[in-house]
């Protein structure tokens, strides 16, 4: 029962001193923007003893009464209309780059040149060339960078990690997943937007849905080695707000297959043309010794299947609960069986920044660095490649 004094709650207060503050500068404020001010105001109090405790010093955009808006919404100190004011403000210690993808790469790497973190928005950049420009800067200014593929911190997608890393499943033979949206199809009538245009989105479903599955794929099984691909872009023309007409020039969809280093055999799927889906993804592995399953949309639950399980009758795929307090980060929340949500991804993924900030780790291989976001972007460019010369493209970094 929720509440009951029956229960020992696995969020009890433990002694600590105090947390050093890390000034966080925000640019953007729409969608992510939302997501990431939502986490630093639960770190102090539920990821306790907090390693640092985000101070909100700034959000940056282009429309001020939006921004001040905002500021007063999410509790910042202060706004600027120019991120290259906020830079320059010496109390912002951390860059959080939610802002559109062109809108990625210069900002982050002026960030990492004042010495600033650097936290970005996935996918990291339009190309990889764009971001290998930006793993340059962040390693020549010795600075923490982190891409916000907030998946990984999921308590279900990290359990997964360590049954692998264990070496419980064996030998992986193949990693399939699905990322499928369904809000620009006809009946929604979109307009244009920028998430539609390859000169500020780079790629349509590929960088908005796709890199995160395959960003799991590296996660969970290892590096991808070679793809082969296909794209559509379904709705080739759509309507500005004065009524013209604008051409869509990135991909509403994809498939996708691919192969790691290690043997495993995967595909990859995203689309934001499939009707009922509102965020569905899902992530299958088969290995040697069992097969593990994920959905997004429950994403509490594993189900489960163990090729030596006993008896051999009531052999067959289980749902695990994964909400214990041994489970991955569960000992922040509540007792087992009280459920949390998608935004405690972001608060798992900026605490781990924070600690790794504040006592020097690295952010890899828990979180997905910059060059994380580079291999990203590298393995999507060669979908793109692979689907418009309709051949197998190997991936070389």
């Amino acid at each position: 029962m929720a509440g009951s004094g029956g229960f020992t709650s696995m969020a009890d207060a433990r002694a600590a001193g105090d947390a050093p503050e890390v000034g966080i500068g925000m640019l953007g404020y729409a969608f992510m923007g939302k997501a990431h001010s939502n986490a630093f105001k639960k770190i102090p109090y539920m990821m306790y003893p907090p390693a640092a405790i985000p101070a909100l010093v700034a959000i940056a955009g282009r429309n001020e009464e939006a921004v001040a808006e905002a500021a007063r919404r999410y509790g910042y100190a202060g706004y600027y209309t120019d991120w290259r004011d906020m830079l320059a403000d010496d109390r912002v210690q951390l860059f959080d780059n939610g802002g559109p993808n062109d809108a990625h790469a210069e900002p982050c790497i002026a960030a990492a040149e004042a010495g600033k973190h650097v936290f970005c928005e996935k996918p990291l950049a339009r190309t990889a060339e764009e971001a290998k420009t930006m793993l340059d800067a962040v390693q020549k200014a010795g600075v923490k960078h982190m891409v916000a593929y907030n998946y990984r911190f999921v308590p279900a997608i990290r359990q997964i990690r360590k049954l692998i890393d264990s070496g419980l499943l064996g030998q992986i033979y193949h990693f399939r997943a699905v990322y499928l949206q369904e809000w620009i199809m006809p009946h929604y009538n979109t307009p244009m937007i920028w998430r539609l245009q390859k000169e500020h989105a780079g790629s349509g479903a590929l960088g908005d849905l796709g890199s995160h599955v395959i960003d799991l794929g590296r996660y969970l099984v290892g590096e991808i080695t070679s793809v082969s691909a296909q794209t559509r872009t379904f709705i080739k023309q759509r309507p500005w707000g004065d009524g013209t007409m604008g051409t869509v020039d990135v991909d509403d969809a994809f498939a996708a297959v691919v192969e790691f280093d290690n043997g495993a055999l995967g595909t990859v799927e995203a689309t934001r043309f499939a009707a009922g889906r509102k965020n569905g993804q899902r992530i299958e592995i088969n290995a040697e010794k069992g097969s593990i399953v994920f959905n997004l949309e429950r994403m509490n639950e594993l189900d489960v299947f163990w090729v030596d399980e006993e008896p051999k009758e009531t052999q067959g795929f289980h749902n695990v609960l994964v909400s214990e307090g041994y489970h991955p980060w569960w000992e922040n929340w509540w007792p087992q069986g009280h459920m949390i949500g998608w935004e405690h991804s972001f608060v798992h993924e900026i605490h781990h920044l924070l600690d790794c900030i504040v006592n020097d780790k690295e952010v890899s291989p828990i979180g997905a660095d910059f060059e994380d976001g580079y291999k990203n972007a590298v393995i999507c460019d060669a979908i793109l490649q692979s689907a418009a010369e309709r051949r197998q493209i190997d991936v070389k970094y």
